[in-house]
């Protein structure tokens, strides 16, 4: 494994969607783990280095320590109460309990609650614990705490009840319903497919702006390997 992170290391920088020379990531070997740490530019660039190394390194476990560098600088417990509030807003989540560590938020009285989620943040990494009704609403809650500026990462640990069996219609799902949370982004623009986790955004959308910020949606939704951005613009 040693002989491979001088490869892996070449391999992150000859990647310009990585950016290495700006944001440089340090790979090492930990315990018999490959371990990736550092600051990295998007989600993009973190998903990407971490299917890189391990498509190189195919038998290793890899320790994904990277962080994105967030839109705003925000504190913890700032972060953790815009996380919560943006739960509570959401209408899919409407029956799901939601608590800020051992703290249930305030809303309107759940009759039969549907899940809840446990929202804590440290160093502004975001972990989500506890049950949801399906891999959907696991999928939005992930990207709604991604969305919050001060978010450095996502760690969702939210299971779905009952279990269900994930595939790349379910994964559609997702990125569809993303698209259409997101008021930046004209959903019924674009068409979403994928294969193999690898989604295909395609479509005309009036500027390059749109175009970036639907395949940054994308890359937020748990499961995604990889975005191929065809969508087409009117500018």
């Amino acid at each position: 494994m040693e002989d491979n992170v001088k490869e892996i290391r070449a391999a992150l920088e000859k990647d310009r969607r990585i950016n290495l020379h700006r944001f440089p990531i340090a790979v090492s070997v930990e315990n018999g783990d490959l371990v990736l740490e550092g600051e990295v530019e998007n989600i993009a660039a973190k998903k990407l280095a971490v299917l890189l190394v391990a498509n190189i390194e195919a038998t290793a476990r890899i320790v994904d320590r990277l962080r994105v560098v967030p839109a705003e600088t925000m504190g913890d417990q700032e972060i953790r109460d815009h996380v919560c509030r943006v739960l509570l807003d959401e209408a899919a989540l409407e029956r799901c309990l939601i608590l800020a560590g051992d703290v249930e938020m305030r809303r309107q009285v759940v009759a039969e609650p549907a899940g809840s989620i446990v929202v804590e943040v440290a160093d502004g990494i975001v972990t989500l614990n506890g049950s949801v009704p399906s891999l959907s609403h696991k999928r939005l809650a992930g990207v709604l705490a991604w969305w919050v500026p001060g978010c450095r990462d996502v760690v969702n640990g939210l299971e779905e009840v009952p279990l269900e069996s994930d595939n790349d219609d379910e994964l559609v799902d997702a990125v569809r319903l993303v698209l259409e949370k997101d008021p930046f982004v004209n959903a019924g623009m674009i068409r979403v497919s994928s294969e193999n986790w690898i989604v295909t955004l395609e479509g005309l959308v009036p500027n390059d702006m749109m175009k970036k910020m639907a395949e940054r949606d994308a890359w937020y939704v748990l499961g995604v390997k990889q975005v191929i951005n065809e969508i087409q613009t009117k500018e």
